[in-house]
């Protein structure tokens, strides 16, 4: 479960997304923030977020964020920046994409079928209902490989996430809604309110 903290922070998300996403290959300069969804580090110790963005011109750009307490050794490549929270005090704020928890993540959601994360608001007493719903196919059952080191690269539509040679994971950045599921073996689709067949987020290559 993903405990959401009622808090201050700097900067905001709005902020830090509209400095990094132009810089990247797949990016644009003008864009709003309009989905999102969460897992779950089994460690409780990584915060993993993905942001669905719209363009000006009707596009859909995906950008997963992780949120650490404290840098992650030999990522600085893939820092955006660090964010002083309320509650929580400093936060470095990665490209979830060179992270290799946000990696096992993926890896456990498209493979094995992970459930995405509840989002429970600080002082709640349940659960909120999360902006887009999202879901794995996989349903191995012998588990997901080890995942050793990350190599990452991006182009203007999506960025391939090579675990070690182990497995090669695709993160759609600019999501398509022509693309089936059942285009590729192992998917992440989401869903939500007006959307009317669900999107391929990321898939095994």
């Amino acid at each position: 479960m993903a405990l959401l903290h009622r808090a201050t922070i700097r900067p905001t998300k709005a902020e830090l997304l509209a400095d990094w996403v132009p810089t990247q290959p797949w990016g644009e300069q003008e864009f709003d923030l309009v989905r999102g969804y969460r897992f779950d580090d089994p460690d409780g110790e990584v915060g993993i977020e993905t942001h669905v963005l719209s363009t000006a011109d009707g596009d859909l750009l995906q950008v997963p964020l992780t949120y650490r307490g404290a840098p992650l050794d030999g990522a600085e490549r893939f820092l955006i920046c660090t964010m002083e929270h309320s509650v929580l005090g400093q936060r470095w704020i990665y490209d979830a994409t060179g992270d290799p928890v946000y990696a096992g993540v993926l890896a456990s959601v498209l493979l094995a079928g992970v459930d995405q994360a509840e989002e429970m608001v600080e002082g709640a007493d349940a659960p909120r209902e999360p902006s887009m719903r999202v879901t794995g196919s996989g349903s191995r059952s012998d588990g997901v490989p080890p995942v050793g080191d990350v190599s990452v690269s991006s182009d203007a539509t999506t960025t391939v996430m090579d675990l070690a040679g182990a497995l090669r994971l695709v993160l759609c950045r600019r999501l398509d809604r022509q693309a089936t599921p059942t285009d590729h073996e192992s998917t992440l689709t989401g869903t939500w309110s007006g959307l009317e067949s669900p999107v391929v987020l990321a898939y095994v290559a």
